[in-house]
């Protein structure tokens, strides 16, 4: 692992530090001990530490384990979009450098759940089980309405001068969300998501989802582990506005049949359902269901 203190590439982050994986700096921060080690995933416009909650409660009974994919938050810069295959083979290399041993329960939120499917399409030894939060499915057009089907949602992410336009309402956000954050973490974190670079990032990562999609069509299903799946159905007001109510309820309920698909495709699976937070605040709102769902995913899968 390197010193984190000399980095002028990006501002070093406030606790955790880096691991030089195919020549570029990747912003690693692990906690607890034991296995099977838990590994989360970040949405688009997430970083690492934005799952520091969450993993402080998962490391007091196994290892837990956030990052930074390259090109995003902490970690070195690098073009983007990249393929599912490129993130996954990244993360991997990343998790033997550090040492962590295999087999992993991988925790996606978000965008996470494409990359967390293609690693488990490269590497099905080395998933133990699945946490999904919320995650996106590579069948999600089969599930959902076409006006939020993956070619329509990269039209729908906002631009450069939206989010410019956010700007203080996003970090007003953020400064409630990492409330109860150390504040020599959450100070930092709120600082650094606010920088042009990290919200240029967020763009640049949804911009190719259906591809994504479409790369992960081409392999396997998940493997047979054990598997929770998180399913929020808190409509975000931001999104009434924009959509119909028959849009909003053809999504809520595309997205219930989704995971229970993905749950049904495994001997242990289970759906729970969230309807008191929103798919970006689940880990805020409701820590407790996120971390109860990978004690339970941990357990079986030690069984196993």
């Amino acid at each position: 692992m390197t010193d984190d203190s000399t980095s002028t590439v990006r501002a070093a982050p406030p606790v955790g530090g880096f691991q030089e994986v195919g020549g570029r700096r990747i912003f690693v921060h692990r906690s607890g001990s034991g296995g099977p080690a838990v590994v989360f995933l970040p949405g688009a416009s997430a970083v690492g530490l934005d799952y520091f909650g969450v993993q402080q409660r998962v490391s007091a009974f196994t290892t837990a384990v956030v990052y930074d994919r390259g090109g995003t938050g902490y970690s070195d810069p690098l073009p983007l979009p990249r393929t599912a295959a490129e993130v996954a083979t990244e993360l991997h290399e990343l998790l033997r450098a550090q040492g962590i041993a295999a087999p992993y329960v991988l925790a996606p939120h978000s965008l996470g759940g494409f990359y967390a499917h293609r690693f488990a399409q490269l590497y099905p030894r080395d998933v133990a089980g699945l946490v999904w939060l919320d995650a996106l499915h590579r069948d999600w057009d089969e599930f959902l309405p076409p006006a939020l089907h993956l070619a329509a949602t990269e039209q729908l992410a906002p631009g450069p001068e939206q989010l410019e336009q956010m700007r203080p309402a996003l970090r007003e956000m953020r400064g409630e969300l990492l409330a109860d954050y150390p504040e020599q973490v959450r100070r930092p974190l709120i600082d650094a998501h606010d920088s042009d670079e990290w919200l240029h990032v967020g763009i640049a990562e949804r911009g190719t989802l259906a591809a994504l999609a479409a790369e992960l069509r081409a392999g396997p299903d998940i493997p047979d582990v054990p598997v929770v799946a998180l399913t929020v159905v808190g409509v975000d007001p931001a999104q009434r506005t924009v959509l119909s109510e028959r849009t909003v309820q053809e999504m809520i309920e595309g997205k219930s049949k989704l995971d229970a698909a993905l749950v049904s495709a495994v001997s242990h699976g289970e759906q729970r359902v969230l309807s008191d937070t929103l798919h970006h605040r689940m880990c805020f709102d409701r820590p407790d269901a996120v971390v109860e769902a990978v004690r339970e995913v941990v357990t079986r899968a030690a069984r196993g």
